[in-house]
């Protein structure tokens, strides 16, 4: 792990193209403002984590027991 100190102000750079900018420092809390190409998906860890899990659990899907489950049901006439 990398440890860098910043000021208000300053940034870093990640690569070429992703620039990461503090723009407040208050208290125990920071606020970055984040620079990067569209293609480039930023989550905060939390919420990257469950999208995570929730990619796991679809692959372990079977779709065609998924599929005979479904056609089990009859539709509303």
């Amino acid at each position: 792990m990398l440890i860098l100190s910043r000021k208000s102000g300053e940034s870093l750079m990640i690569g070429n193209d992703i620039e990461i900018i503090i723009t407040e420092i208050s208290g125990d809390k920071v606020r970055l403002g984040i620079v990067a190409p569209k293609d480039v998906e930023i989550y905060r860890k939390e919420l990257y984590l469950t999208i995570e899990s929730n990619r796991q659990a679809v692959d372990k899907v079977d779709s065609k027991n998924l599929l005979q489950f479904m056609s089990s049901f009859k539709h509303p006439d």
